[in-house]
């Protein structure tokens, strides 16, 4: 235990004093985040390379230890620091990708590229998460911890948008993952998670609201990279998948913002690495929360996200199933408080059944255009729209095309109609009644469909037509000579 306490005091002590030097040196430097009155809300301009004086404490915290004479150790210090010391290369990778993004700016697919090399140098490391009930668990085991720990790492990117949230979020994830560590006496877990602790407690000291440096990509990337190595060393071996679950719940904000920011996008057709105002500090800002309150009440969700997790890491084969589902049920409780619009439309396209009527209308149009590609005369075509225009639920159909007329309007005024125009003055012409309401999205794909299929063939047939050729005598030809 008294090695933990000098990691975590050392490691706290070097970040306190240090971090005040290295934002003055930010601001010479000009490595500053200005305010740009939408996603950035800060008033003035703030040093954003935090992250190096978070990753000089960390690596200075072991230094100290290797150094240091402790005597009386039930373990040898030297065989086990460097077990738990087998992720810093990996760590280092993405502590550089960050700190370049922050100095130049890096592409996305730059930043995920290189986050990728650091989860593979981590699984060589002997950082993984295993299924050893399943057959070919390395196999499996490969992808799943490069997804976890490049989601991690971007998972703390995404919501450090809001004074002290990604440190003060780390520190409890931080502080759960040690105490699960000295719960099941995994002492190179305890080794790595104690200086990190330290190091996150004395940045808050400076990056809390009001804060006055920002972590930067190479302290947010740092954070998540590093908390989801400890969360594969916490679940390693796991016997069962719910096992899983409690490193999950213990990065329970940052996962779920990053998963909600996902689903948003995808919802509203946007890019899915793209930046907006809809990630969950943002909501909570938006309903009234300062900076301050917003980030207090995060880090309430976080401790009780925190016990849950500790309680299902112990509990898991009596009664873990029973804590994951009290946890969702809370977590969709909290979304549910923040409202999203996305997910409240998606929901009721799926309960009121109006998914179902818009892939059952977009298969009938397929069908639709399918059977008029197949036409070969003008007959058949008008045919085909007459047979779907009774199907659609219309009430009658005017067309002119290729020299066919089809005269099938209603007799009565309660109609409305539609018209489609074509080349050569033809068209198509549908009515229905007022009573009877059509999904606009349907009826604009039937004009599209009738209008592209029937132009189309229409050009095809006038491409078709050349003009006769006219042979005209050798006389004629040699007196029109002449006369001119």
């Amino acid at each position: 235990m008294l090695i933990l306490l000098d990691l975590a005091g050392i490691a706290f002590l070097v970040s306190l004093v240090l971090t005040p030097y290295v934002r003055d040196a930010a601001v010479k430097l000009n490595l500053v985040d200005r305010p740009d009155a939408q996603r950035k809300i800060h008033a003035e301009p703030i040093p954003r390379v935090g992250g190096v004086a978070i990753a000089i404490a960390y690596v200075v915290a072991f230094g100290f230890i290797l150094i240091a004479p402790y005597r009386g150790l039930s373990f040898n210090i030297h065989s086990v620091v460097p077990r738990a010391l087998g992720l810093l290369p990996a760590a280092g990778l993405v502590f550089a990708i960050g700190l370049i993004d922050d100095l130049l700016g890096l592409k996305p697919w730059q930043k995920l590229t290189g986050q990728v090399v650091a989860a593979l140098l981590a699984f060589w490391a002997g950082v993984r998460i295993d299924f050893l009930q399943w057959p070919l668990h390395l196999w499996i085991s490969l992808p799943v911890t490069v997804i976890w720990l490049v989601g991690c790492a971007n998972a703390f990117n995404l919501i450090d948008g809001l004074d002290g949230l990604a440190a003060g979020v780390g520190l409890f994830a931080t502080l759960t993952s040690l105490v699960a560590a000295l719960t099941h006496d995994n002492l190179p877990l305890a080794l790595v998670t104690a200086p990190l602790a330290g190091c996150l407690l004395g940045f808050l000291r400076y990056n809390f609201n009001p804060a006055s440096i920002f972590l930067g990509d190479s302290g947010s990337l740092l954070i998540g990279f590093l908390l989801g190595c400890y969360g594969a060393m916490w679940s390693y071996k796991s016997a069962t998948l719910i096992g899983l679950t409690a490193p999950m719940m213990a990065m329970a904000i940052p996962l779920l913002d990053v998963a909600l920011s996902i689903v948003r996008r995808f919802l509203r057709n946007q890019p899915i690495f793209g930046a907006d105002r809809g990630h969950i500090h943002h909501r909570l800002l938006e309903r009234g929360l300062t900076p301050r309150r917003a980030a207090l009440f995060l880090y309430g969700i976080c401790g009780l996200a925190a016990g849950l997790s500790l309680l299902q890491d112990l509990v898991h084969d009596r009664a873990g199933g029973v804590v994951v589902v009290l946890f969702c049920v809370v977590a969709w409780i909290g979304v549910q408080h923040l409202g999203y619009t996305e997910f409240g439309i998606a929901g009721k396209l799926f309960i009121k059944g109006t998914l179902r009527s818009f892939v059952d209308m977009q298969m009938r149009l397929q069908e639709f255009e399918r059977q008029l590609l197949a036409c070969t005369t003008p007959d058949e075509h008008c045919a085909v729209i007459v047979a779907a225009c009774r199907l659609f639920g219309f009430s009658g159909v005017r067309i002119r095309y290729g020299g066919q007329i089809v005269d099938q309007v209603p007799t009565d005024n309660d109609s409305w109609q539609l018209r489609i125009d074509l080349p050569d003055y033809q068209y198509v012409n549908v009515y229905a009644r007022h009573h009877i309401t059509h999904n606009p999205g349907f009826l604009a794909g039937f004009a599209h469909v009738v209008n592209r299929v029937l132009t189309a063939k229409s050009k095809a047939a006038a491409a078709q037509v050349s003009p006769i050729p006219v042979d005209v005598p050798a006389e004629v030809s040699t007196a029109a000579s002449n006369y001119n």
